[in-house]
């Protein structure tokens, strides 16, 4: 068994939430190791379209997180290598009925007074922004701080800073136990081929962060949330914004276990466009959904008619790592010391990963965080296996 030492933190899992929790641990000076069961990006980082987002949330705690990430993915974009392929490319809301817009002006307006900028948009001015929409629809919002990234290549490229500064990287060993001292004090984790001793472990496993907490003796009811991306062929640049319907907001806080779906549609750098969303619980079933593809396709089709006939090349999914608040659990946990979390962002986790990052760095340096942890505790949904 292989011994590394010292560290200061052991953070499972190589996502983005976990190269931004390593990115800026390292930059505050920590000593870092991170290790995943996969490869870097390998599980719902890989399977992402890149979304970051202000626009499909209502004030509180996750917006205020999503604000402080928008600024620094601007501060990442400057500092990273351009095939990050960060776009700045701004979102676009619409509404195909008057009740919807309804709906859709009232979440602005909160959202203004929260800090987003939001522009509402006519049913005229919907075809000056997007000349291929469909038309007859109601009006729509524009939002310019929404922007877009490689999610991979953006995860790849912070763990490469990262290591740059010291950091190290153990892919493809999964984390057997989570090592602890007399006391019961988190001090390390286990694999099949080392021990890595720190006084800090940071549970950034994704869809599988329920299993890292429950080696650590706590509950944490992460649960995989299944969604398909579809690819077209490559096209000029048909589509300027991410452009989606505004029952994408409610499909996001909806907590049904049933498949839900509603058109999200974008142009990339590189020519396809990119379909989505759907959402639906269905554990890790891998399987090829047709009727979602068909769904989705139908719906992108009937907000840009100009997509009737293209091609898709692929279908891709992943699985989204869903708490029944729709809140991620970011901080200390308090049921295991020495154990944090940065896990459950479900589809917003590329969005919300250097907003997380700087957060656990900053707690791990025992400074004030700049956002109050609160609402993310993790131990709001249960007790210790000992209490229970």
């Amino acid at each position: 068994m292989l011994t590394r030492q010292p560290l200061d933190v052991v953070i499972v899992g190589a996502g983005v939430v976990g190269a931004a929790c390593a990115y800026y641990a390292t930059r505050a000076g920590l000593r870092v190791a991170v290790i995943d069961r996969g490869p870097v990006a390998g599980g719902t980082t890989g399977a992402g379209e890149g979304n970051l987002l202000v626009s499909d949330k209502a004030p509180g705690p996750e917006l205020e997180l999503a604000l402080i990430s928008s600024a620094l993915w601007q501060e990442l974009a400057d500092e990273l290598p351009a095939d990050i392929e960060f776009e700045r490319k701004g979102g676009l809301v619409v509404a195909g009925g008057e009740e919807s817009l309804a709906t859709l002006s009232a979440t602005a307006h909160g959202q203004g007074a929260a800090g987003v900028t939001a522009y509402p948009v006519t049913s005229h001015g919907l075809q000056d922004l997007e000349p291929h929409l469909a038309p007859g629809l109601a009006g729509g919002f524009h939002y310019p701080q929404d922007a877009q990234v490689q999610p991979a290549v953006a995860a790849a490229h912070l763990l490469r800073a990262a290591r740059d500064a010291g950091a190290r990287l153990y892919a493809g060993e999964e984390v057997t136990a989570v090592l602890t001292d007399p006391a019961g004090n988190v001090r390390g984790v286990r694999t099949g081929r080392r021990d890595l001793h720190a006084p800090a472990v940071v549970n950034a496993a994704g869809t599988w962060s329920g299993e890292l907490a429950a080696l650590a003796g706590v509950e944490l009811p992460v649960m995989p949330r299944r969604g398909f991306v579809l690819v077209t062929e490559p096209l000029p640049r048909l589509i300027r914004h991410k452009v989606y319907a505004a029952e994408y907001v409610a499909d996001v806080s909806n907590s049904s276990a049933a498949l839900q779906t509603s058109p999200v549609v974008e142009g990339t750098p590189s020519g396809p466009v990119l379909i989505g969303a759907s959402r639906e619980r269905v554990g890790y079933d891998h399987s090829l959904s047709v009727p979602v593809i068909s769904r989705l396709a139908a719906q992108a089709a009937a907000l840009f008619p100009v997509l009737a006939d293209v091609r898709l090349l692929r279908a891709y999914h992943g699985f989204r790592p869903y708490l029944p608040d729709h809140l991620p659990a970011i901080g200390p946990d308090p049921r295991a010391p020495g154990l944090f979390h940065a896990c459950g962002h479900e589809g917003a986790g590329i969005g919300l990963a250097p907003a997380t990052g700087k957060l656990i760095a900053d707690t791990l340096r025992g400074e004030p965080p700049v956002l109050d942890l609160a609402p993310f505790r993790p131990d709001r949904f249960g007790r210790s296996r000992e209490a229970a």
